[in-house]
């Protein structure tokens, strides 16, 4: 027996948090590994992972404030 369930669709803020969300996880993935294989290299490895970091999850802080907002506009209208 198949479960047809449509979820409504997302909206664009929606859409924007859960990239950044995949987005910041990517990240903290790729310093695990960095930080798991201990190369001769880490210390600016290390640097610019943690740069990406900070702008992904700055990224998602924003988009997640616009989320609110969106949600914030919806519920007043209606």
């Amino acid at each position: 027996m198949e479960n047809n369930i449509q979820l409504p669709q997302m909206t664009p803020a929606e859409r924007e948090t859960d990239n950044e969300a995949n987005r910041l996880m990517e990240q903290i993935e790729n310093a695990l590994a960095i930080v798991a294989i201990r190369s001769n290299d880490d210390g600016h490895s290390l640097e610019a992972v943690a740069d990406r970091i900070e702008r992904a999850s700055h990224d998602l802080a924003s988009a997640i404030r616009e989320l609110a907002r969106e949600r914030r506009t919806a519920l007043e209208e209606s």
